[in-house]
């Protein structure tokens, strides 16, 4: 038989308890203020100025390694900002970059893949924005809790095309992720001049990837003595990465999506020393 007892005082509890109540109730409150931030940034090279935003959990003042997110050709968008937060959440401060510059950002597909291949066209003045990125990156230590010592890059379709460039092009930094990104390039990559290490995550259903790419980007890697390593999904098409992709050709692969996050983060886990 259970026995409820009447006296009041047993359903009092005692001041440890009281006091345990109050810290978990402290605990909570301050735990709710801690989010994750996405603060517009600005940065400017020449009269040319450029608009993104800076990503980060601020549960903690604790350094972390920086990653640029180079957004698709859609450039930056809330999609591409929400993408940088769940970036973030895994441990990084991001940069959303963008770098076609302030105001331009196209209304539709024509319009982006007119953007894009303008940038494609002129792959010196690509590389030195994303380059321009990655300093503006850097410079946010000790007003974003970045590490400048740890700092690298990704990008998706265009933009995955853009941090390959970033890589060829000698950038001080450990590593570059590509998500479903264009391989060829008209400046190849140079033996003796690429410090960054380099993942390639590439739908093998990507229509938008001939095997000549593949074959010719593995070549010139190798041939530049770089450190890389390309990662073939099955039924993935491009843009398998992102969650609005939903048309012939562009469409989000859940299972592959997963597992190219989940490798980006063991490959940034070794770059960055852990």
């Amino acid at each position: 038989m259970t026995t409820v007892a009447s006296d009041a005082r047993a359903l009092r509890p005692s001041r440890f308890v009281a006091f345990a109540l109050l810290c978990a109730s402290l605990l909570l409150s301050t735990s709710a203020f801690a989010a994750i931030q996405a603060k517009p940034l600005e940065w400017r090279q020449g009269k040319q100025r450029f608009s993104g935003f800076i990503v980060y959990n601020d549960s903690t003042n604790t350094p972390r390694p920086g990653l640029v997110m180079v957004p698709d050709w859609m450039g930056v968008t809330p999609a591409s900002v929400e993408k940088a937060k769940q970036i973030a959440n895994a441990g990084y401060v991001v940069l959303v970059a963008d770098v076609y510059g302030k105001g331009v950002r196209p209304k539709d597909a024509k319009a982006a893949g007119a953007q894009a291949q303008k940038m494609y066209a002129d792959l010196p003045a690509l590389r030195a924005r994303a380059a321009l990125a990655v300093e503006t990156l850097r410079a946010q230590a000790g007003k974003a809790p970045v590490d400048p010592t740890r700092i690298g890059a990704l990008g998706f379709c265009f933009g995955g095309k853009t941090v390959l460039e970033l890589a060829r092009s000698g950038a001080d930094i450990a590593g570059v992720v590509s998500f479903h990104g264009g391989l060829d390039t008209k400046l190849p990559a140079k033996p003796g001049e690429v410090k960054a290490s380099v993942l390639v995550l590439n739908g093998a259903a990507d229509t938008y990837v001939p095997a000549e790419h593949i074959t010719g980007l593995q070549s010139e890697l190798t041939a530049a003595g770089v450190d890389w390593q390309f990662v073939n999904y099955a039924d993935a098409v491009h843009c398998f990465a992102l969650e609005s992709a939903n048309s012939p050709g562009c469409m989000y692969n859940e299972r592959a999506a997963k597992r190219a996050f989940s490798l980006m983060n063991l490959f940034f886990h070794e770059r960055f020393g852990g």
